[in-house]
């Protein structure tokens, strides 16, 4: 079973628009055994439109298409696709009551005849009622294939394949499970895990794939493997994972389950054993904390942060002895360790993590090098912290940060 992913607009070519659709499309395919075998993103333009159906249609089963339905006159896919399928438009009622019940509960302006006339659909099509929008989702088939139209708005088109797309597809095709285990390692560069596990590597039977997908700070290895016996499938996985996870003990932190971060697995864990934590980040500039309150729930163990960017805030608010300023300078370890235990006390929480140093490109207040950073972890009985030096790019250095110190934490988190 593969699809592709066809979608449509100018403002996606030219970067004014970040394609997400395509990433949500693809990650429901892959959870009900559909594999998408390419994502082709092309302008408001018919002859291209055209090319691109017919490509699509000649090597997958279902195409899915996003895009081009609103009511001016540059979205022109509900026209491409009729002319694609020989076909004509043909108003339907119950999308124009749809749309005359959206106008009268939620909009205040004039309904006028244009968005009246995005309840014309090709008459070939199943239409897909857009409870969320004004522009119906539009589903054809022809010689077993099968095309979707959906609109480009994302929420929209989210409800669309939840409720519409999904189950139809489900439906008309016999789909394999599809399986991916991934884990979340850190403290190792990707050639460096490779060479660990290159001999576990080789010995993978060929229907099991293994991918390397690094970012900063860590490393994710995803296993993947596809059968009709859902119950093979996941033993044969399971089977690999018990083999890896000895080589790997001291990095592996856990499994990306539905896309669960580093800093969810800490929120999980904390949570079980009822402890909490707070920061007090320099140059990570809210980043850690961001990346806490993301997550539902995270104030049953994430108590507060205080970002004390400048030197000052780190003396008046934090309460850093000025003194250990001047003698170790802003960047150091005892400042980012007083850091961690002022804000330890401050929240009376029982972990707290500390960042502060250089991202740059200039050197602010301390002549330590660009890329320099102090990370401090402090609990009730201690503290302690590591230097690492992140490069000189700046954005790299706050996120690799980041990351260093969810791994400092994890790891302290797993000692108790």
């Amino acid at each position: 079973m593969l699809a592709e992913i066809i979608t449509i607009g100018d403002e996606l070519l030219i970067g004014q628009v970040i394609d997400t659709n395509s990433a949500y499309i693809g990650k429901q395919l892959n959870k009900i055994g559909v594999s998408v075998y390419q994502i082709t993103s092309i302008q408001d333009d018919k002859t291209h439109i055209l090319q691109a159906f017919k490509d699509a249609e000649s090597r997958v089963d279902v195409i899915i298409i996003t895009g081009g339905l609103g009511p001016t006159k540059d979205d022109i896919t509900k026209k491409t696709i009729a002319e694609y399928f020989n076909d004509t438009l043909i108003r339907d009622d119950s999308v124009e009551k749809n749309i005359q019940d959206l106008w009268h509960k939620y909009v205040r302006q004039t309904l006028l005849q244009v968005n009246l006339d995005q309840a014309l659909v090709p008459s070939k099509a199943t239409v897909l009622m857009n409870t969320l929008g004004t522009a119906p989702g539009m589903w054809m088939e022809r010689n077993n294939k099968v095309f979707v139209s959906l609109p480009g708005v994302p929420f929209e088109m989210e409800g669309l394949i939840d409720r519409e797309v999904l189950p139809r597809v489900r439906d008309k095709f016999d789909c394999p499970y599809i399986l991916h285990r991934t884990l979340l390692i850190f403290g190792l560069g990707e050639s460096t895990l490779a060479a660990r596990i290159e001999d576990w590597e080789d010995a993978l039977p060929p229907e099991i794939k293994l991918a390397y997908l690094p970012s900063l700070g860590n490393m994710r290895l995803r296993l993947s493997s596809k059968g009709f016996d859902k119950s093979k499938v996941i033993s044969e996985v399971q089977k690999q994972i018990d083999t890896l996870i000895p080589l790997i003990k001291e990095e592996f932190v856990g499994f990306e389950e539905d896309d669960a971060s580093i800093e969810a697995i800490i929120g999980k864990q904390l949570t079980k054993i009822g402890k909490t934590v707070a920061t007090a980040e320099s140059c990570t500039g809210g980043k850690i904390a961001e990346r806490f309150t993301a997550n539902s729930g995270a104030s049953a163990y994430f108590k507060g942060s205080v970002v004390s960017y400048a030197t000052e805030s780190k003396i008046n608010i934090l309460g850093v002895s000025k003194e250990a300023i001047d003698t170790d300078s802003v960047v150091s370890a005892k400042v980012a360790e007083s850091m961690a235990k002022q804000v330890l006390e401050l929240f009376d929480t029982d972990f707290a993590i500390a960042t502060t140093g250089n991202a740059g490109p200039t050197k602010g207040d301390s002549d330590v090098e660009v890329g320099t950073v102090f990370i401090a972890i402090a609990t009730k009985t201690g503290v302690y912290s590591e230097k690492f030096m992140l490069g000189d790019l700046r954005l790299k250095v706050i996120n690799k940060g980041a990351n260093k110190a969810f791994e400092m934490l994890l790891k302290e988190i797993f000692k108790n």
